[in-house]
C-alpha cells in the first residue's frame, strides 16, 4: 500500500484547517502557502471532501473552508479511505466478501487479513486532534539549553 499525493495533501489540508479552526473560514491560497502545496491541486481535492460533509464552505469575500466537526471526530483512516479508496494491502481484500476464486486454497490470506486489520486499526486510532496534540507535545519537549 502506498498513499498517493492526493491522500497526503488531503490529510495535510485538514490538519491545517484543524490547526487554524479558530480563525473562521480559511482560503485555499492560505493553506497552499503554509503547506507549500499547489492551490490547483487542493482545488481538485476539495470536491471529494465536500461530498463527504467534512468541510463547511463559505463563498465570497470572507470565503474559504473550515472543518464541519471538531478535529477529534476525523480519523486518518476515514480521510485516507475517502481519497485512496481501500487501504487493503492486496487487491483480493478490496471487496467484502472476498471474491477471489482461490480463497479456499490461499495459504497467505490470513497474513493479508492480519496486515489489513493492523493498518486499519492503526489509522482509525489517530484523529486530526491526535496529530495536533503530538505536534504541540513535540514542540514543547524540543528545547535546547
Amino acid at each position: 500500500m502506498k498513499i498517493s499525493t492526493k491522500g497526503r495533501y488531503a490529510l495535510r489540508m485538514l490538519i491545517d484547517l484543524a490547526e487554524h479552526r479558530d480563525e473562521g473560514f480559511i482560503a485555499l491560497k492560505d493553506i497552499a502557502k503554509r503547506q507549500n502545496m499547489s492551490k490547483k491541486y487542493l482545488e481538485q481535492i476539495v470536491p471529494v471532501l465536500n461530498r463527504s460533509n467534512i468541510l463547511l464552505t463559505n463563498r465570497g469575500y470572507q470565503g474559504g473552508y473550515k472543518l464541519a466537526k471538531e478535529p477529534s471526530n476525523y480519523t486518518v483512516g476515514d480521510i485516507l479511505r475517502l481519497t485512496e479508496g481501500s487501504l487493503a494491502p492486496v487487491a483480493c481484500l478490496d471487496n467484502e466478501p472476498i471474491g477471489c476464486e482461490k480463497i479456499d486454497e490461499c495459504s497467505t490470506i490470513g497474513l493479508w487479513k492480519g496486515l489489513n486489520k493492523v493498518i486499519n486499526d492503526y489509522l482509525d486510532s489517530i484523529t486530526l486532534q491526535t496529530i495536533l496534540d503530538n505536534r504541540i507535545e513535540s514542540y514543547t519537549n524540543n528545547y535546547v539549553i
